[in-house]
């Protein structure tokens, strides 16, 4: 297998202060848990994630319509930029998270676990 090519950014990163890491890594934890403790009360109350439930209630009014359409495509750009950078082991992973978890538990763990010094990582 080749090797990746590395990343393109064009400077390394400065390192993570530990309060900010910890701060990012508190954030992950709270965008898991307060989304899905909403998800599991959908779940129960008979919601599903099939297209034909899902969407009809993620669009049911302007609002809702508004948040989701934002929602999707931070997540598709996010997803992107994840792939893109490959400042992570298995990038791939990240994007399963912020499509199967939520955004708001991918994206400050992805912000906690980059690489600072600019060099890919494989795998």
């Amino acid at each position: 297998m080749r090797p990746l090519p590395p990343p393109r950014t064009a400077m390394p990163l400065p390192a993570l202060p530990a309060p900010l890491r910890t701060a990012l890594l508190a954030l992950a934890a709270a965008g898991l848990v307060l989304p899905w403790i909403w998800n599991i009360r959908w779940f129960l109350a008979g919601g599903s994630v099939a297209p034909q439930v899902f969407w009809p209630a993620a669009m049911a009014n302007a609002l809702t319509t508004a948040i989701t359409l934002d929602v999707y495509l931070a997540a598709a750009s996010f997803s992107l930029w994840v792939l893109w950078e490959r400042r992570v082991r298995r990038p791939v992973l990240v994007v399963l998270a912020c499509f199967g978890l939520g955004l708001a538990f991918a994206l400050p763990l992805y912000l906690a676990l980059r690489r600072a010094d600019g060099t890919p990582v494989n795998g």
